[in-house]
């Protein structure tokens, strides 16, 4: 279906063009004909909430505040020679013509440029989980051959495909680095044959805040492309301003908050996004990794409340790394003064949404994490033994033996990953009162148990 816009730019769908033979008006058709994935907006704002209250507003075929669902897997011609220019390139999305839901869908990719206004990006896509948008985005910029550098400190997943799955399937090698020893990333990397520079914005289990500005500068000075996982620091950080190429989400984080759905996102240059729905070439088009259209329709829904929602888990994370500290708890959170990184984070980040909604408790053995996690949540409520982050219950779980179990002990030890790291994902139900008070009561009872003391 075709689209129009009143006066504010926003976009309402109409009936599908009959005729591809005249070009008619096209400035109306979309917001913006730079990309078929393109925002429309500036290349640069202040703040995240600001660009996307600003992004193009889809609405819904009978005129309905919320855009439709356009669950097609196929999408109809009106005359036979629009389907060969459509397989061509000459005809698509960016006039609202669209061939398989594999390829380009209306609703997909209205999140996509809620995503791209979101990260300050040209383009983006999203996919069915956030593995499979890593993957993809690395399997584009790296051929057989190629060769990355990536931090030690990443999520297991990542770092099992990085260290055995792409070696093994693709003859594609990384270096592990300290992401904050600049000296060694610059070494690590081999002009001309570096295509990758990855790390995480903010790591994950440790916390450690990259500084993305003089890395982007290293890896630009020696042509590799920038990505950076933003899954911890949405709306906190946004890489791309400063400096990156390329920013991955796992959307099942806190973009989602409901700890009900599986997917991701890659957000970058529209080059670099087109590239990767090339029917020939592109990572996404040929690996497949699509996006439902329902869930979607689901996401973009969620989108425009993650601010309130990422200042309110960081003001909570807050608070309670201050009163943890208090305890004698070896506390680890970047909006605490005496995090390695603090003053950096405060420098990047965006205004007003505070160091993150995540904390660590290095317990030093993992009996001590389980007896803390155990307290937390079967004597007080306090929060759910649970992977993932971003949920509104507190979700807790002791990394080297979860999410970081990919790694093997050396892999742990470099990285920083204690064996007793609670990783603690806060959560806002409750208030804030009521919640410290449980924290209060577990620690108690780990005190009275002997196994922990001062």
């Amino acid at each position: 279906m075709a689209e129009t816009k009143n006066q504010q730019g926003f976009v309402f769908s109409g009936k599908k063009r009959p005729s591809t033979g005249q070009d008619g008006d096209d400035d109306f058709i979309v917001a913006n004909k730079k990309s078929m994935l393109s925002t429309g907006l500036p290349s640069m704002w202040e703040d995240p909430a600001a660009a996307l209250a600003s992004a193009r507003h889809e609405f819904g075929e009978h005129g309905g505040v919320n855009m439709s669902i356009e669950a097609s897997a196929t999408f109809t011609v009106m005359e036979p020679e629009t389907m060969r220019r459509m397989f061509a390139g000459e005809l698509g999305p960016d006039r609202d013509f669209f061939i398989y839901s594999r390829h380009f869908n209306p609703t997909v990719l209205n999140l996509g440029r809620q995503m791209a206004a979101l990260e300050g990006t040209e383009a983006a896509y999203c996919t069915a989980s956030g593995m499979s948008a890593i993957s993809s985005v690395l399997l584009q910029l790296c051929s057989s051959g190629g060769h990355m550098v990536a931090s030690r400190t990443l999520y297991g997943g990542t770092h099992a495909l990085l260290t055995h799955f792409l070696p093994r399937a693709c003859n594609i090698t990384t270096t592990f680095v300290d992401i904050n020893d600049h000296e060694m990333v610059k070494n690590a990397m081999v002009e001309g044959q570096t295509k990758v520079l990855y790390f995480e914005s903010i790591s994950n289990p440790t916390l450690t805040v990259a500084n993305i500005p003089e890395l982007s500068r290293i890896a630009h000075d020696k042509g590799a492309t920038v990505v950076v996982d933003n899954t911890f620091s949405p709306m906190v950080l946004s890489p791309a301003r400063l400096g990156a190429d390329v920013v991955v989400h796992s959307i099942s984080k806190f973009i989602s908050g409901g700890a009900d759905i599986i997917a991701g996102a890659v957000c970058g240059p529209a080059n670099l996004v087109n590239s990767m729905m090339d029917l020939q070439h592109g990572a996404l088009m040929l690996l497949g990794p699509t996006m439902n259209a329902k869930v979607a329709f689901e996401l973009s829904e969620r989108i425009p409340h993650l601010g309130l929602r990422m200042k309110e888990h960081c003001h909570r994370a807050m608070v309670y790394a201050t009163k943890i500290k208090k305890l004698g708890l070896n506390v680890i959170y970047p909006g605490l003064e005496d995090h390695p990184q603090h003053e950096l984070l405060k420098s990047m980040a965006n205004k007003e949404y505070g160091f993150g909604g995540l904390l660590c408790i290095d317990m030093e053995t993992e009996e001590k994490a389980n007896r803390l996690m155990n307290h937390l949540q079967n004597c007080t409520q306090f929060g759910f033994m649970a992977v993932s982050l971003g949920y509104y219950e507190t979700l807790m779980s002791c990394s080297g033996s979860s999410t970081s179990s990919e790694l093997n002990d050396e892999e742990q030890a470099l990285a920083g990953i204690s064996p007793g790291l609670v990783r603690i994902s806060v959560g806002f139900v409750g208030t804030l009162a009521q919640k410290w008070s449980q924290f209060e009561k577990a620690f108690s009872r780990l005190q009275d148990s002997g196994l922990y003391k001062n």
